[in-house]
């Protein structure tokens, strides 16, 4: 069954304010996950030049069945596209930068010396750039994760996306290895700050959304976004609540007693949105 949006959901796409992100995102060659995803906030963002570039290739080595990715088999690594990012952050003016990826189960490092890549060759440009980097698990490949962590990043994510009960929608993945991610990124850098996603209406109960966080707070990860999932389409997995706006108030309120740092929640939020709050709040 498809659900009805609430009202709080209908938010407005405006394509004519993301026209010139669009055209300058596709002259430089370079992806971005709001593309590729199916981002709603996608005209937000982009008509204030803001961006995740979405790096490895397009295509993902797993299937997630809430994700609007392409998944298959994914062509060899682009060199080209880490001068892409950084011509992409000098022209869009950027003085926060969010890179992403792809899964890349083929590579043996999980593509992670590609983001090490991309913040030295930033770095190179701009020491004063901050840089957010949302990782897939790696594999849990410890001289993977210890590369990234110590890169220059100022926040490495990984994003745990759901609770336990519902990692039927993350095939290939593991909510235990997620966690020791987040857990392993921060043993290789305790100064690092650490990020995690989840989204709501997979039907979780408030005690099972708490567990998370408390388990987030575990492996002291930092920062954490709530949002509503959304289905991209109807061969995606289904939306089973849409949860209101002032519960999501209250889980933010939870949050922080719990101690993440800042917590952005509510049902519009993705991992990468507003991305520069997180370290200027």
């Amino acid at each position: 069954m498809i659900r009805r949006k609430p009202q709080w959901l209908r938010k407005k796409v405006s394509f004519q304010a993301k026209r010139d992100t669009d055209e300058l995102l596709k002259d430089i060659g370079i992806a971005t996950i709001c593309q590729e995803a199916s981002c709603p906030n996608i005209s937000e963002c982009f008509s204030k030049k803001q961006a995740t570039f979405l790096i490895l290739g397009q295509v993902c080595t797993r299937a997630c069945t809430f994700c609007d990715v392409a998944r298959g088999k994914p062509k060899a690594v682009d060199e080209s596209e880490i001068a892409k990012v950084v011509e992409a952050s000098k022209r869009m003016g950027l003085k926060n930068i969010v890179i992403t990826s792809v899964t890349r189960d083929d590579l043996f490092d999980g593509g992670a010396s590609q983001f090490v890549k991309c913040v030295s060759a930033l770095k190179e440009f701009d020491i004063s750039l901050k840089i957010e980097l949302l990782i897939p698990d790696l594999n849990e490949n410890k001289e993977a994760i210890n590369k990234v962590a110590n890169c220059g990043a100022n926040i490495v994510g990984h994003n745990i996306e759901t609770i336990p009960r519902r990692y039927d929608v993350r095939l290939g993945s593991s909510y235990k290895k997620s966690l020791r991610v987040l857990k392993l990124i921060k043993e290789s850098n305790n100064d690092i700050n650490t990020k995690s996603a989840i989204m709501l209406g997979l039907g979780e109960k408030e005690s099972e959304v708490v567990e998370v966080m408390k388990d987030l707070r575990g492996v002291e990860c930092d920062f954490l976004s709530i949002g509503q999932y959304l289905a991209p389409s109807k061969h995606h997995t289904p939306v089973l609540e849409y949860v209101k706006p002032e519960q999501f108030e209250r889980y933010k309120r939870l949050a922080l007693e719990l101690g993440f740092r800042f917590v952005m929640s509510s049902p519009y939020t993705r991992s990468s949105y507003m991305a520069h709050e997180y370290l200027t709040a």
